[in-house]
């Protein structure tokens, strides 16, 4: 019992020796369990409500004059944690005296900030500038100082050592800064002297509550955050033997509850007595005094909590789960939760992958007591005693009746700091900061860099902070490099051949557009969406997966494995509270990055319509189980699609090729048809490509620039905004006007999707995101001339069978059918009559029919209808025929060279006038009177030619 109570007199909220003996003779707390570590002794005044001596001792029972009641012992020698004082001492030292050297700092210090050569004190400065509670300690300064042994002691017991590092910090915070610290310090308590008159008590706790400002419920507990560990550890390796050091996990956030208030220093007014306690430390759970320090009283249950004289820190669990690209091939996902406290919470959203520091703690997995409709929960277990009023609270009951396999635990992690997670697979982390913790992180800006920024040069300047000088020497040497787009987009994947033109577009989408919002708070997306759409075996799977390797944040998923709530969001209830939260899905995972879906043809339509609202309006709309929320999904879509039937087929338009609806297929700004065609050359190059890399292995691939440098460079690209010149606006209205009239020539179906206004601020996108690439603010005319070829090329053209075109002699056999025709329809004698002659008379054998390509033919036909219209329009009459065979002709006078090719292309224009009559695009019309279908009127008058009432001439004009 001695140990225990030596223990218990170390708490940093005691100075007497009757300090919260209660508390843990009940339930003794190791250093490694999920309890807060014992404290140091304090300076304040205040003591936890204990008594000394055996409660075996005591006389239970009313309080009748002749109790025996225990007096305090005074005895009890305090234990001295040697070790945590001399620690405190050097760390103490430490953050007084470390200097830093000013050069190093990127970052220039405020103005508002004395400027001093200490690197800590001017953060403790600062600090009350911002009006903060958190020190930034940079591990790699630990581990200079002293050849790092200080670092070694704080990463090898940091749970133990965290109140004396705390105790030191209030030192220095004491020394250099006294007003800022007197304003939030807590007041002791003037309790110990009541008296037993509850008069008297109340008037010292009316005193008391004088004695606290206005604002003292939103005191702040000054705590360290350390940062920059020189390794960061997987959630899979966690195990026992990391519990109460300090470590750095690296994990992608999944779940995050809302920020709620904690109880951290309570203060409890006996009900009785009404004796004020203070600064009771709230261990992971409500806990009470154990006994009222008012010899008189001893009251051990009746508490009421005091919420103006206690302090609540703010408080958030976050559910990570490990990184996709260090999950082992079979293994599910590992996931643990992070408890997050006072300026850390809202650090880490939904989606983010993210470093925390901090330390492993152990928790009882309470969600194994779960029944269904029951909630467990801590009761006191007052039912059964014997002894009156001495039990405390017991717990969860039954735990009795488990056995060791039944009552199991599960660790957590309790983070001091969090930091975004830049650093590729393979790569160290790099989230160090500079000048005043990157002044005090930008006043809890943390790295928003290009997204929160209001002008491009804010942000330049910023990310600019977080370079070496080496990195910013060499990207300078990129951007000034002559034709840098295409030296980029040849260091794309380069470890596939070839496809420049998709290269250029995956290029693009990691650069994006510009974001804008309309005057009526409409957002414009700037994010460009992909679709790869070709043959098996064309690389379309590399792409992905290289996309995702290279962005921080990417998320890789499958279309045909991939539900509509995976997806967008999922509503799921927690284990531990029974509320229903929203469960992030891969569109909410990739937030601000790039989501890849592999397989996208192979997705239910139902599924493919869930994504409408994120790939436009870049948000998830969800209402179910009582939530009704809007969440954001600022993502690039980047999709993978098999034609139907395994092989493209040129014939057919793309619609046709993918399962896809029309609405999510305007919804990509690029398509991209790879087509697997034998080409000897290619097939050569490719084949070499191929054997090289898996002879040589890295060694074959030698790109301009390493995947470091790419990621430098697109992040400070991504920082510009360029804007349109005029020229630039009407080069881009030309050229829009141009896609719509090819799309106009080709008729309904010829290319491979329709060009509508969608594909127009796909331009617009791309015309910024070339402008991003070349680092520059504005757009010229040049760029838009690149993203007009750029969409031009993956708008491939759908083939079409030749047309067969009719000659002169044809309109006899067309007759001689109509006859034959008319014969069927006679009497069953007749027809035998009729069978007999024919087939004494020879047939006519047809001639071949004259055959020109679609494309060829849909050019004349649009030629025909565009000259007739024209000078329709103009003269209210038609054109002659021999007037449109001559204008047609020197039309095409270039490319004949001989006579013969001439008359050539004069018969064969007759026969397609004839075609377009056919089609119902032109009437022909000899005289005053209308011919008949086939051109054939009664006189020998000119003919004319008229458009067709149903010709479709908004389709071709």
């Amino acid at each position: 019992m001695s140990s225990l109570l030596d223990l218990a007199l170390n708490s940093d909220a005691a100075p007497t020796p009757s300090s919260a003996y209660g508390n843990d003779a009940r339930t003794p707390q190791m250093r490694s369990s999920s309890a807060r570590p014992r404290g140091p002794p304090s300076e304040s005044a205040g003591a936890n409500s204990d008594v000394e001596g055996d409660p075996d001792d005591e006389i239970i029972g009313a309080r009748v004059p002749g109790r025996r009641t225990n007096a305090p012992r005074t005895d009890i020698p305090k234990v001295v944690d040697v070790t945590g004082e001399t620690l405190s001492l050097r760390f103490q030292e430490f953050l007084e005296n470390y200097t830093e050297d000013p050069s190093s700092s990127a970052l220039p210090a405020s103005s508002a900030v004395p400027t001093t050569d200490k690197y800590y004190i001017a953060q403790i400065r600062g600090m009350r500038l911002y009006g903060l509670s958190t020190l930034y300690v940079d591990y790699t300064h630990l581990l200079r100082h002293e050849d790092g042994i200080l670092a070694a002691a704080i990463a090898s017991e940091y749970y133990r050592f965290l109140p004396y590092m705390v105790r030191s910090l209030h030192n220095l915070i004491a020394k250099y800064e006294p007003k800022y610290f007197r304003q939030h310090k807590q007041p002791a308590s003037t309790a110990s002297a009541a008296g037993t008159s509850s008069a008297g008590n109340a008037t010292s706790q009316n005193e008391s509550l004088n004695e606290k400002t206005s604002n003292q419920q939103t005191d702040k507990l000054f705590t360290l955050a350390f940062y920059n560990l020189p390794l960061v550890s997987r959630i899979r390796q966690l195990r026992t033997t990391s519990i109460g050091s300090l470590l750095s996990i690296s994990g992608t956030a999944t779940r995050t509850s809302e920020v709620r208030p904690e109880l951290s220093m309570a203060t409890f007014v006996c009900e009785i007595c009404n004796t004020v306690v203070p600064n009771i430390e709230q261990t992971f759970k409500y806990t009470e005094p154990t006994q009222c320090p008012n010899i008189t009283c001893m009251n051990r249950e009746g508490w009421r909590l005091d919420i103006r004289q206690s302090t609540f820190v703010d408080w958030q669990k976050v559910r990570i789960q490990e990184n996709s690209s260090e999950i082992p091939t079979g293994s599910m996902p590992r996931t643990m939760d992070v408890i997050l406290r006072g300026e850390m919470v809202d650090r880490a959203k939904a989606g983010e992958k993210c470093i925390f520091t901090g330390t492993v703690i152990v928790i009882p997995d309470v969600s194994q007591f779960r029944v269904p409709g029951v909630r467990p929960q801590a009761m006191r277990d007052t039912a059964n005693t014997t002894r009156g009023n001495d039990v405390g609270g017991s717990g969860v009951s039954g735990l009795k009746a488990l056995g060791v396999r039944d009552l199991t635990y599960r660790m957590s992690f309790l983070a001091c700091m969090v930091s975004p997670d830049h650093s590729t697979p393979g790569q160290t982390s790099n989230h160090h900061l500079t000048g005043q913790a990157s002044n005090i992180l930008a006043s809890l800006g943390q790295g928003q860099i290009e997204s929160n920024a209001t002008s491009g040069e804010e942000a330049q300047e910023e990310y600019l902070g977080t370079l070496t000088a080496a990195e910013i020497q060499d990207l300078k040497d990129m951007v000034h490099k002559p034709n840098i787009f295409m030296r980029l987009v040849d260091s794309i994947a380069p470890m596939v051949y070839g496809h420049q033109v998709i290269k250029k577009g995956l290029l693009l989408q990691l650069m994006g557009g510009v974001s804008k919002e309309t005057p009526e708070g409409m957002a414009l997306r700037g994010d460009i969406n992909i679709c790869i759409v070709g043959d098996p075996s064309t690389s379309k799977s590399q792409f992905l997966k290289y996309i995702c390797s290279f962005l921080p944040r990417a998320v890789y998923t499958s279309g045909k494995a991939s539900s509509a709530a995976g997806l967008t969001a999922a509503v799921v209830k927690d284990e531990e509270t029974g509320e229903f939260t929203i469960e992030a899905g891969a569109l909410m995972l990739a937030d601000n990055g790039i989501c890849a879906i592999d397989e996208f043809d192979k997705m239910d339509i139902a599924d493919q319509v869930a994504i409408h609202e994120a790939m436009e309006q870049q948000t998830i709309s969800i209402a179910k189980a009582g939530i009704q929320a809007t969440l954001n999904a600022r993502t690039s879509i980047l999709a993978a699609a098999n034609p139907v039937g395994g092989r493209y087929n040129r014939k057919t338009t793309l619609r046709a090729n993918v399962n896809m609806s029309a609405p999510i297929m305007s919804r990509f700004d690029l398509f991209f048809v790879v087509l697997d065609e034998c080409d000897e050359a290619v097939d050569r190059h490719l084949a070499e490509h191929i054997v090289g890399i898996h002879q040589h292995r890295d060694e074959a691939v030698d790109p301009e620039f390493n995947t470091e440098q790419l990621q430098r460079y697109i992040r400070f690209a991504r920082t510009f905004r360029p804007e349109f010149t005029d020229e630039a606006r009407e080069t881009l209205v030309e050229k829009y006007k141009e896609l719509r009239a090819d799309d106009a020539q080709g008729g309904i179906g010829r290319n491979s999707y329709r060009i509508t206004v969608r594909q127009l601020e796909s331009m617009i996108r791309l015309s910024e995101a070339i402008a991003k690439a070349n680092c520059v603010s504005d757009i010229t005319p040049e760029f838009v001339k690149e993203a007009y070829n750029l969409l031009r090329q993956s708008i491939i053209s759908v083939e079409k069978d030749d047309v067969e075109v009719e000659d002169d002699d044809d309109e006899a056999l067309l007759a001689a059918a109509t006859a034959a025709e008319q014969e069927a329809d006679a009497p069953m004698d007749d027809q035998q009559d009729a069978s007999r002659d024919r087939t004494a008379t020879p047939a006519v054998a047809p001639r071949e029919k004259t055959k020109i390509t679609h494309d060829k033919y849909v050019a004349m036909r649009n030629m025909f209808v565009k000259r007739v219209n024209e000078d329709q329009e103009e003269t209210q009459d038609g054109v002659e025929e021999e007037e449109l065979l001559i204008w047609y002709l020197e039309q095409k006078e270039n490319e004949m060279e001989t006579q013969e090719d001439l008359e050539k292309e004069r018969t064969l224009a007759k026969k397609v006038l004839k075609k377009v009559v056919k089609e119902q695009y032109l009437m022909l019309i000899r005289g005053e009177g209308l011919a008949d279908e086939q051109g054939q009127g009664e006189g020998n008058d000119k003919a004319v030619y008229v458009l067709h009432p149903n010709c479709p001439i908004e389709d071709i004009a």
